[in-house]
């Protein structure tokens, strides 16, 4: 990489190596989706990348306007999608991903197509993968945005795990695993038990860096000018809690971090997750223009294709949950026995206890039948 890179310390790459294999087997990582057919003739989409390593790629999507999208089959430096916007005057780095290499690749490729001084880094919200690279932005005195409460999630959710024994932070999913009343139960318990042994794994092979530029989602939306190109910013309901978007009206392009899983289902785990409040948020989504360009937080960039993709998703999981709830099934077995349709088989469900167990608990719980 350029001026700005930081490698990896030897204990963060040996981290994310060893935690790889694990990784990959447990999310069923396919290698990044290619643009749908309707996009490739969309002339705000370049043809070719600014920048390509594999891991992540960076493709101009409109009029000073980048997408970073990751290919995790190919590395963990990013793992998320992010972008950039490059006014005449100042620019704004969107996501501070999963490493610091993840967000060094972002600047290297912005410097390649602009000189314009960094306004500010921004994370749409506090999830690992999205905010474990920061500490790049904090050594390069950047300033990071996010939700105001970002910075006491990634504390009160990441910090016990720093320096914690491995052993003590999985006990309670590897509890459930040994509970577990069938194979397909244990099956899905112990994906559980994986992810969260590679999340414990990056978490602790970086630095926690927090945002320091807290924005009040009371006073949201909120315009940034950077020369000749407007954004906003914008807070709603679906994924964390404090997801926040970037939205770029009169280009119709839209950063949405993780309240848009493209070709996927989502996940759901988060405790401040609400399926309703995300089931809202598509709404809003699909009643924008009908040309407007996604950047998904993780997936392919994509159209109005992919909200309703992502709608139709959490209708069947619904509709599953509605059936089993008036079968008098409880939650917790209910969450173990929705059955992907064929209409669906095309999207991957990662971390079943994360995506489609935890959507179905919180549709129980939220009462969010069909």
């Amino acid at each position: 990489m350029g001026a700005y890179s930081q490698p990896f310390s030897r204990r963060a790459f040996v981290a994310g190596s060893s935690s790889f294999a694990a990784l990959h087997s447990v999310t069923n990582m396919l290698p990044l989706r290619p643009l749908v057919a309707a996009l490739q003739n969309d002339s705000r989409l370049s043809q070719t990348v600014v920048a390509d390593k594999g891991f992540a790629s960076v493709r101009k999507v409109g009029n000073g306007l980048y997408a970073t999208i990751s290919d995790s089959s190919k590395g963990l430096q990013t793992m998320c999608n992010g972008g950039f916007l490059a006014g005449k005057d100042s620019a704004l780095l969107i996501e501070g991903f999963v490493s610091p290499a993840g967000a060094a690749f972002q600047m290297d490729a912005f410097r390649s197509v602009s000189q314009v001084p960094v306004k500010s880094a921004f994370d749409t919200h506090y999830h690992f993968d999205h905010s474990t690279g920061n500490s790049f932005y904090g050594a390069n005195n950047i300033p990071v945005w996010a939700h105001a409460a970002v910075a006491r999630r990634i504390v009160d959710t990441y910090g016990p795990m720093q320096g914690a024994e491995k052993s003590a932070v999985l006990a309670p999913l590897e509890k459930r695993v040994g509970e577990s009343k069938s194979d397909l139960q244990k099956k899905h318990a112990q994906s559980d038990v994986t992810m969260l042994d590679h999340v414990y794994t990056l978490v602790n092979g970086n630095i926690l860096s927090l945002p320091n530029r807290p924005i009040d989602p009371v006073k949201l939306p909120m315009t940034i000018d950077l020369g000749g190109l407007t954004a906003t910013i914008e807070n709603f309901p679906g994924h964390s809690g404090t997801d926040l978007i970037v939205r770029v009206p009169d280009q119709h392009v839209v950063y949405t971090g993780d309240l848009l899983f493209s070709g996927s289902y989502p996940y759901c785990f988060d405790e401040q997750a609400t399926v309703s409040g995300w089931r809202a948020t598509l709404r809003t989504f699909s009643s924008w223009d009908k040309d407007t360009l996604f950047i998904p937080g993780h997936g392919q960039i994509c159209g109005q294709d992919g909200v309703t993709a992502l709608s139709n998703i959490f209708d069947d999981l619904a509709a599953q949950a509605e059936k089993m709830h008036k079968a008098g099934l409880p939650a917790d077995i209910a969450a173990d026995q929705y059955a992907v349709p064929d209409s669906l088989k095309k999207y991957p469900v990662p971390v079943w206890g994360f995506t489609v167990g935890a959507a179905i608990k919180k549709i129980y719980a939220e009462q969010q039948f069909n």
